[in-house]
């Protein structure tokens, strides 16, 4: 592996997650099988989710081949406009919450894509609404220092805009943000961001970027292909 975020993958969905067949030792097994030193077991919650306890349990009960450290992880959706995740109280042992931009979000809550999409063709403008995105993902940073973003920027493409309307300020920003409360940024195989001009803005700020597959498949894990091409094109190291 050339880059050294690749020896990680920090997004690996188990059959705690509703969407995904592997199980928390089938994940493990296949991260030691594709060489990986870290791997990140992650799964969704909501706010009504009473599982962790168990899920926690379920990680301490695994055995880990010599090498691999195993991390965990949940991940929650940014509620709305002001930071908010939909999440439970949490037990110790999460080592970092996985903060996802699945559904916009609005004032009063979070919005689909096809709502947001109405919206704009209504005449909601670009710019306010990057703004509120950018503004809801910082202050999401803020109030939960310490932890990870997922898939940063996937929802963009679903509401018809891209990482390219970002524009440099609310980018900078964005990775200040980042670099500032000790928040991991993942290159996401899956959706493949953020982009090239995100991670270089990442890295000015001196920001730390890890690799990810948000793997819902043990054979998925450690497997990159975008990411590796998102890295290349930055010059990572």
């Amino acid at each position: 592996m050339s880059h050294s975020a690749l020896r990680g993958d920090h997004h690996v969905h188990s059959t705690f997650s509703d969407d995904a067949v592997s199980t928390l030792g089938e994940n493990v097994e296949a991260a030691a099988a594709a060489g990986l030193s870290t791997v990140r077991l992650v799964d969704h919650v909501r706010q009504r989710t009473t599982w962790v306890p168990e899920y926690l349990a379920a990680v301490r009960a695994l055995s880990v081949p010599d090498g691999l450290e195993v991390l965990t992880g949940v991940e929650a959706k940014i509620l709305d406009a002001s930071g908010a995740l939909d999440i439970p109280a949490l037990p110790e042992g999460i080592d970092r919450i996985l903060i996802a931009d699945h559904q916009f979000p609005g004032v009063d809550g979070p919005l689909g894509p096809s709502a947001v999409r109405e919206r704009i063709a209504d005449g909601w403008a670009a710019d306010d609404v990057l703004d509120q995105l950018v503004g809801a993902l910082i202050s999401s940073m803020r109030r939960h220092p310490g932890n990870q973003l997922a898939h940063c920027f996937s929802i963009l493409p679903k509401i018809g805009l891209s990482e390219d309307d970002l524009g440099d300020e609310r980018i900078d920003a964005w990775a200040r943000a980042a670099a500032e409360t000790d928040t991991l940024v993942e290159v996401n195989e899956k959706w493949g961001c953020p982009g090239i001009r995100s991670l270089a803005a990442l890295r000015r700020a001196g920001a730390q970027i890890v690799a990810s597959t948000d793997s819902h498949v043990a054979t998925d894990v450690g497997r990159y292909s975008r990411v590796l091409e998102l890295l290349d094109a930055g010059g990572d190291a």
